[in-house]
């Protein structure tokens, strides 16, 4: 770090595509009731059929469909009734030419029948005999025995974050463990000596209470992740490089708050470099610019600027999707996006990528500003907006997408 100039500065873009660690959490198996949200280590294929039979979706009547070409409700088709199929069992009835079976909704399809007829395009018209106002194409009011999953094919991919459908269609084929990736273990270091633990009751004149820490974790939680908190380490290089090493052990992601910057005081790069290979250091961001990426012996480290907002929106913009990768996802489920139109004009200088915090108010957005030190500023803020590295800024009324904070 010669002349403590930037190591070597990308873009958001170029870290998302060009710094990807190949490490990935080991495979272990979940019961579905806690598989949410885990990601499948394989496709997770159907041993059989579904639903296993043909079925209907309605209520009504199943009848061959050419017995019902012509009907209207002027000149109705009539079918004699041959009977009811019974939920949950087989029928015990098939649909003779000229006749019909009553059948429920998931009801089994009678041999004989290839449609069903909804009960409101029918009636009574005597005891035995269904008059029929609407004509059906076969296939009609019914499901296939393999409609929903063939046998042999998919439930669900591997690679996708298990969604609730998801657990509810590898419970219909019987699946009641899946194979996972592990959530991946995140070790967060906090560095500087002005930074004290949150239960510090009083502070001295310069002093902070570690709150970076916490917002981290809760990051790495809503990512899937474990986080462990490894603790402040003081502006010590050997002691840094110490807890480095202890860390890298365990973790499969290990997380550095402040330190990073160029300056005097900094210890996480020197630390770094004996450790493993600087991917970067810096990237082409506002706020969050001295941001490090390393590869300690196959384990990604991410060291983050000092300032909590700063630290929080780089993590979430390049953390949050390596921690999805660590745990066997490409690419992380997307965040939800909604469109508003800019309250005020908002500056941006070209050649960085500028995260504009937000707060809206209907279709509003009214950019939130205040120093990258105050955590105030994304409390506050609703999500953030995106101004890309040509713009030189967005004048009001621009619409914009705003990616939400859940």
């Amino acid at each position: 770090m010669s002349g403590r100039e930037f190591f070597a500065t990308r873009t958001v873009a170029e870290a998302l595509e060009g710094f990807r660690p190949a490490r990935r959490t080991r495979i272990e198996p979940v019961p579905l009731a806690a598989a949410l949200h885990r990601v499948p280590a394989a496709d997770v294929p159907a041993g059989a059929p579904l639903p296993g039979f043909a079925k209907s979706t309605v209520d009504g009547y199943a009848v061959r469909a050419a017995d019902t070409y012509g009907a209207s409700e002027g000149l109705p088709s009539y079918l004699d009734l041959a009977g009811a199929v019974r939920m949950g069992v087989a029928p015990t009835v098939a649909v003779p030419p000229g006749g019909c079976v009553a059948v429920p909704t998931g009801g089994v399809l009678p041999d004989g029948a290839d449609a069903v007829v909804m009960v409101e395009h029918t009636a009574e018209s005597m005891p035995g005999t269904i008059e029929v106002t609407r004509p059906v194409a076969p296939g009609a009011g019914t499901v296939r025995a393999d409609e929903d999953v063939a046998a042999g094919a998919s439930l669900v991919p591997g690679g996708r974050p298990l969604r609730a459908p998801d657990l509810g269609l590898l419970a219909a084929a019987g699946v009641t463990e899946v194979e996972v990736h592990a959530r991946p273990v995140v070790a967060i270091v906090s560095t500087g000596d002005e930074v004290v633990p949150p239960s510090t009751v009083a502070l001295r004149p310069g002093q902070v209470r570690d709150a970076t820490a916490s917002a981290l974790a809760g990051l790495v939680q809503d990512a899937g992740g474990d986080p462990v908190l490894a603790g402040i380490v003081g502006d010590d290089a050997e002691a840094l490089e110490a807890t480095l090493r202890e860390c890298l052990r365990d973790a499969d992601l290990v997380v550095v708050s402040a330190g990073s910057s160029v300056g005097a005081r900094d210890e996480t790069a020197g630390a770094v470099e004996r450790l493993g290979t600087i991917w970067c250091h810096g990237l082409a961001v506002k706020p969050g610019k001295p941001t490090l990426l390393a590869d300690c012996a196959g384990v990604p480290l991410i060291g983050l600027p000092g300032n909590p907002l700063s630290a929080l929106v780089v993590f979430r913009l390049v953390g949050v999707p390596l921690l999805w990768r660590l745990a066997g996802c490409p690419a992380p489920p997307p965040e939800p996006t909604s469109r508003a139109r800019l309250a005020r004009d908002v500056a941006s200088a070209a050649g960085r990528l500028d995260i504009v915090q937000v707060a809206l108010h209907d279709d509003v957005a009214e950019p939130v500003f205040g120093p990258s030190a105050l955590l105030s500023v994304l409390t506050r803020a609703d999500g953030y907006v995106r101004i890309p590295e040509p713009a030189t800024g967005l004048a009001a009324g621009t619409e914009v997408e705003v990616v939400r904070y859940r």
